[in-house]
């Protein structure tokens, strides 16, 4: 299971989890919910305490990941499969341009 922090500007806004099943999850932060009820990272997911599900990575997420030239540079690179979206995700966008970023969460930062 893969994960990542999710920042809206420079607030937690929640994580992003890829199963083990390959399917994704996107959660916001309780915190993030109370305090920050209508700053949703996309139109498409509004803020909410319930998770959003699918079986492919969301398409707000899609969108933050170079293509083109700059994707040939970091699956290079990093040593990334271009089909491993979400290992992209984790890669290449900790430093997004616009107000959403993603670190990546490693297991010493689960312990």
């Amino acid at each position: 299971m893969r994960q990542g922090k999710v920042f809206y500007k420079t607030h937690f806004a929640g994580i992003i989890i890829e199963t083990n099943d390959g399917d994704y999850v996107f959660q916001y932060d309780g915190n993030y919910v109370k305090n920050h009820p209508k700053a949703f990272i996309t139109f498409t997911m509004p803020v909410q305490h319930v998770a959003y599900t699918e079986k492919r990575l969301f398409p707000f997420f899609e969108g933050l990941i170079p293509e083109g030239w700059l994707l040939d540079i970091a699956s290079t690179n990093w040593k990334i499969n271009k089909n491993d979206r979400m290992g992209l995700l984790l890669a290449c966008c900790q430093n997004c341009i616009g107000a959403v970023s993603v670190e990546p969460i490693t297991e010493e930062d689960e312990k």
